[in-house]
Order: C-alpha cells, then structure tokens, then sequence
C-alpha cells in the first residue's frame, strides 16, 4: 500500500520541495541523555515500519530502531513477498534499559497506533499492517500487565484488537527501508500525513497521543 501511496504522492512532491518536515518528524531539543553500554530490545509492529522507525528513534534512551519483518511462515521474506508470507512490519527497539524501561516503551507505543483496527493502520491495510507484541519469554507477562492497564484507562470505547504474541524470528528489512524518513523526508511527510496517522491518534488519544516517558 505504501509503494502505492507515494507513486500518487510523486506528483505533488514539487508543490512540497519546500515545506518542512513537521514537529511530529523532527528531531526536537533535548538534554543529552548518558548511555550505560547497556542493550535490550522490543520487538513491536504498529502498522508502517517507517513510521515506527520515526517515532520511536525520538524517545531518549532508545539507541535505534531497525525496520523488518517478523511473525511469518517462511525464512528471509522481503517487501516484495511478506505481504504473501504472514509477515508483519515491525520495528526492533534497541534501547538502555537503565534509561527508558520495557514498560516505558509500550506506554508510548500504545499511544503510537490505532489499536482498535484489526484489518491495518491508518490508509495501509492489510495482514502485514496490523499492530502487535512481538515479547520474548521474559517480557510476555510484563506486556499482558501492560496491555491490561491501558485497557482500563484508554479514553476511548472501541476495544483493543492489538495482541501480545511469542516473539518469533526477526528479519531487517532492504537497505532503503532503513530511516526512510531521513532519507526520504519529503515523501516521508507526504505519506504521513495523507494517511492521516497523526491525526487519527490525535481523535483517539488526545493530548495522550505520542505521550513520551
């Protein structure tokens, strides 16, 4: 659907060449944040990867985000075949768990996506696009705690369709998928905002939405 999306969006990029990424794609002013050497990871599908990519590579303590593919039937999928394959876009969180916790992490990506979709995310739709948990054994009882809590104080009615799953073999997507929206800023904000992501959050969450630690 992407791919789609920004071949229609090519024609109005020169209307774009010289507007500037919004506050939502910027990287805002922050104090330094001191790093421990310490590494975790989360594995987390909330529709587009570029997007998670974007949105989470903000959040202080997070080292990067890595865009691929993950809960599948096959080996090795790649853009062109995942959608065939089971396979959602997901976003690997490396982050300093001394200075942004699990816990932290999934506040924020709940706040991130539209929980409440069982078919997609925003214009993209779709298996590949829904929104997931992707934890490891040691972090599946902290993501049900978690999902149970925001089922209780969501401000919205609609139930949460997004599950918590059994981490499953991860695979990085291709080269140019990697901070797409650094490469690509432009596009990137043209796609953003035609499919409407923030202000979708923005309907459900309110001033929740993108609610950093």
């Amino acid at each position: 659907m992407k791919t789609s999306f920004l071949i229609a969006a090519a024609m109005t990029l020169a209307a774009c060449s010289s507007a500037n990424p919004s506050s939502a794609e910027t990287k805002e002013d922050a104090a330094p944040v001191t790093l421990s050497g310490q590494t975790d990871t989360a594995i987390l599908a909330g529709g587009c990867f570029w997007c998670v990519e974007s949105d989470f590579e903000k959040l202080p303590g997070v080292i990067e985000v890595v865009s691929g593919y993950t809960g599948g039937t096959t080996d090795n999928p790649t853009y062109k075949n995942h959608t065939s394959t089971g396979h959602y876009e997901a976003g690997k969180i490396i982050f300093d768990p001394t200075v942004i916790s699990y816990n932290q992490l999934l506040d924020f990506y709940w706040t991130s996506v539209d929980p409440t979709d069982p078919n997609g995310q925003f214009c993209d739709k779709g298996p590949s696009y829904r929104t997931a948990i992707f934890a490891r054994p040691d972090q599946i009882d902290a993501a049900r705690e978690n999902k149970a809590g925001i089922e209780i104080t969501k401000p919205f009615s609609d139930p949460i369709v997004t599950p918590v799953l059994v981490a499953q073999p991860f695979y990085d997507a291709e080269d140019y998928h990697q901070d797409y929206y650094k490469k690509n800023p432009i596009r990137y904000k043209y796609y953003r905002n035609g499919c409407r992501r923030d202000a979708r959050l923005e309907q459900l969450w309110g001033d929740k939405a993108h609610s950093k630690p």
